[in-house]
């Protein structure tokens, strides 16, 4: 369960684990004492045995579940916010659970997004691999044996073979670019800056959008359930949920949302209005919002979207996995007949 190092943060299943082995326990009739206590005993790994030692030493000394909780620091801060809520409410074990079945939504967001970029990026990789070994190894030999049978190439051929062995002889600076693009690629995904400016970008690419827009929406969603469930005001459920998507355009949505209902608009009109959700998803809130069950409705709306993100994410990899193929195939065939249609030429004529 607990495997990380106590610097970094749990990863969402390991939390999900968590929070579903100590829900339980609390719905038992076990105390939370206890319960750290058989997780510590049942523990996989010293590291884990480690963490779980940490948080129940604190416990003994504090007597707060959510403190000991926080003093590991291997615990999202939303994951120990809702905690000490559910302590102050004494719906601990309620909490507990609800944010077991949220951080298996993430865990499964992530992973489904995961999957879908791996086999695209591994198959763009090998195949523009492919295409530069072609350019700088194989172009500037057939070029040399040409000019050897006094066989001048044109046109493509010729620009091809041309661009070949510029790129063997600048070599260095080939290697360049591509450090200055790994270290974009880490810009993009190690640092909030460069997360941020990724997820504008996105948010502006049509066949990213509405994943991107949708995945915001269901963390909202889900943060919502969460939050209203355990008992907390509306402005205090929109700044929790709120701040679990880092989207810009969902953001913008929030803030708008947030001064209807500070206008004394209803929840369930200002997140219609300000576009957070629209259609069948706002007749949902609506209807749950007169009916007092708006946690119940939030609940369905973030696992709807869940089902559209797979959906989405299938579909979007559906058509792009055959483009890229057909386009990196296109532009090895040009290599290859730019080699061989020469070649071809210079044996018939024997």
């Amino acid at each position: 369960m607990l495997k990380q190092d106590q610097k970094h943060t749990l990863s969402n299943t390991e939390v999900a684990s968590f929070c579903s082995q100590m829900g339980m326990i609390l719905h038992a009739g076990i105390s939370a004492i206890e319960g750290i206590t058989i997780m510590k005993e049942d523990a996989a790994s010293p590291q884990e045995e480690e963490i779980l030692q940490g948080i129940y030493d604190e416990f003994m000394n504090t007597g707060n579940f959510g403190e000991a909780l926080k003093s590991s620091g291997v615990f999202p801060s939303y994951c120990l916010n809702m905690i000490q809520i559910g302590e102050q409410s004494g719906r601990l074990d309620e909490v507990m659970r609800a944010l077991a079945v949220y951080y298996e939504r993430e865990a499964g967001i992530a992973s489904a997004i995961r999957h879908a970029v791996t086999y695209p990026m591994i198959m763009v990789v090998m195949m523009l691999f492919i295409i530069l070994l072609l350019m700088t190894k194989v172009l500037p030999v057939f070029h040399q044996v040409f000019d050897q049978f006094g066989t001048g190439v044109t046109g493509v051929s010729k620009t091809l073979m041309d661009i070949g062995t510029a790129m063997n002889r600048y070599s260095v600076v080939f290697v360049a670019l591509f450090l200055v693009l790994a270290g974009a690629f880490l810009f993009f995904s190690r640092t909030k800056k460069g997360r941020n400016l990724f997820l504008e970008l996105a948010a502006k690419l049509r066949f990213s959008r509405g994943i991107s827009d949708r995945t915001a929406a269901c963390r909202f969603a889900g943060g919502m359930a969460l939050t209203l469930g355990s008992g907390l005001t509306t402005e205090e459920s929109l700044s929790m949920a709120g701040a679990l998507s880092d989207n810009p355009a969902f953001q913008k949505k929030l803030e708008t949302c947030r001064a209807l209902t500070g206008e004394g608009r209803d929840l369930a009109s200002a997140l219609a209005e300000s576009g957070i959700f629209s259609g069948l998803y706002a007749r949902m809130v609506t209807v749950g919002y007169k009916t007092g069950s708006l946690d119940e409705i939030m609940q369905k709306i973030a696992a709807r979207y869940e089902d559209e993100i797979d959906e989405r994410i299938s579909r979007t990899i559906g058509i792009l996995e055959p483009t890229l193929v057909a386009v990196l195939s296109v532009v090895t065939g040009l290599i290859l007949l730019s080699v061989m249609l020469p070649l071809m030429g210079i044996l018939t004529g024997f």
